[in-house]
């Protein structure tokens, strides 16, 4: 048995009580000014004041002093689409130029340039790039994330994209959940005809893919020139009925539905809603579903950002999310993504915090191994350079992260340095 000691921490915490944190819970975390926490074989035992945890150690322990920095829970990036070939520099200065992204993917851009891109890589490829940047986001404090397939869009390539996040995560010390997104767009040999795109996803991706246990959930991207509320009823229903969890990119662009949809069918988290109105938000509260909110993407896209204040004060639980992709959001910092929910989407520096580490980790089912410190989870955290969890907002364009930690690990960066 491995015993340590981590003392003299300011440690800022969410509580988790069995649910994702909501409403005025939202910015609820637990302070300890000198903390410590007692760590064995990884897991946490106790966290709390120093005085109180010193008091109950005896024998031989590893001990850690934290120097009196901030100690938070390892980041969880609950959306992302990391596995991928090809970057798309070119759209992004078309964007900048003026083209909308719709028009973009009408043009063949988009979803489907980088769908071009993976079925010209070969699985080991892809692994390789995905894992680059999955360490990218590692050394930034990132300990769980979510990965997404979704630019392969038949059958060969879609498995081939899961497979390779499956490789990739048997590489990565951090903790990997697999989306399946087939439904990310319709291939141009299905134009007009996304009906039978998504019964070809039913009848033959569906079952391969939870076959070979290739992905805990099934997305899809419901928007205009893209998929509807109702074809995405039929792929839930299908998903579900096999024993899938679903989760939804929801009301992008557009006020479709997909909020009230999430609702309907008891998603785990509806996806951006930069564009859902109030009465479906209150749809998903009534729910709880958790709103997984990706302010990169409205700061790359130049749009408005989610109304987080919205659905914060009608109790819909918020979490965030970098959407590390090739096109709308080429990033791996979740504390970018914190800078933009503090300073752009009227969250406080604690709402956001709770928002990046226990309501993530509900979103994709991970809550109990991550996003807190609590007693029985896997001892991931990181170290601050500040005293509170402020430095992540305040801090700008710099990673406020010295050190990250893996089930008690030292993963990156150093106490001291």
């Amino acid at each position: 048995m491995v015993r340590q000691l981590f003392r003299n921490a300011k440690i800022y915490s969410p509580v988790d009580n069995g649910r994702a944190l909501k409403g005025s819970e939202q910015g609820q975390l637990v302070h300890y000014p000198c903390g410590a926490m007692l760590v064995e074989d990884g897991v946490i035992q106790v966290t709390g004041d120093e005085g109180v945890v010193l008091s109950g150690c005896a024998g031989d322990i590893q001990e850690t002093d934290c120097e009196g920095r901030c100690l938070i829970p390892g980041f969880v990036d609950p959306h992302t689409h990391m596995c991928f070939a090809k970057l798309r520099e070119r759209e992004f200065e078309m964007r900048i130029d003026g083209t909308p992204y719709l028009e973009i993917l009408r043009k063949g851009g988009g979803i489907l340039s980088s769908v071009t891109a993976v079925a010209a890589a070969s699985e080991e490829d892809l692994a390789v790039n995905t894992l680059k940047h999955a360490m990218s986001a590692l050394a930034l404090g990132t300990t769980t994330l979510e990965i997404k397939s979704g630019y392969g869009l038949d059958v060969e390539n879609e498995l081939k994209m899961l497979r390779a996040i499956q490789r990739m995560a048997e590489e990565s010390p951090q903790d990997v959940v697999s989306t399946f997104l087939g439904a990310h767009a319709v291939p141009v040999e299905f134009k007009g005809r996304a009906d039978d795109y998504i019964s070809l996803i039913i009848d033959e991706m569906l079952p391969q893919v939870w076959r070979e246990g290739l992905a805990r959930y099934c997305d899809i991207f419901c928007e205009e020139g893209v998929f509807t509320i109702e074809q995405g009823r039929r792929l839930f229903s299908a998903a579900k009925k096999i024993g899938m969890e679903v989760k939804i990119h929801a009301d992008e662009v557009h006020d479709l539905g997909g909020a009230a949809l999430a609702a309907e069918m008891r998603a785990c988290s509806a996806d951006h809603l930069l564009a859902a109105s109030e009465i479906n938000i209150k749809k998903m509260a009534e729910s709880d579903v958790v709103a997984n909110l990706l302010p990169a993407t409205a700061y790359s896209l130049r749009k408005s950002y989610a109304n987080a204040r919205l659905m914060i004060e009608n109790n819909v639980p918020v979490a965030l999310a970098t959407d590390c992709n090739p096109g709308s959001s080429f990033t791996e910092s979740m504390q970018f993504i914190i800078g933009l929910a503090v300073l752009n989407m009227q969250m406080t520096p604690a709402e956001a915090l709770v928002a990046s580490t226990l309501n993530s980790a509900y979103a994709i089912g991970m809550a109990d191994q991550v996003g807190s410190l609590d007693k029985g989870k896997q001892a991931d955290f990181l170290l601050l350079e500040g005293e509170t969890p402020a430095i992540l907002a305040y801090h700008a364009g710099v990673s406020s992260v010295v050190s990250v930690f893996k089930k008690g690990q030292l993963i990156s960066g150093g106490v001291g340095v």
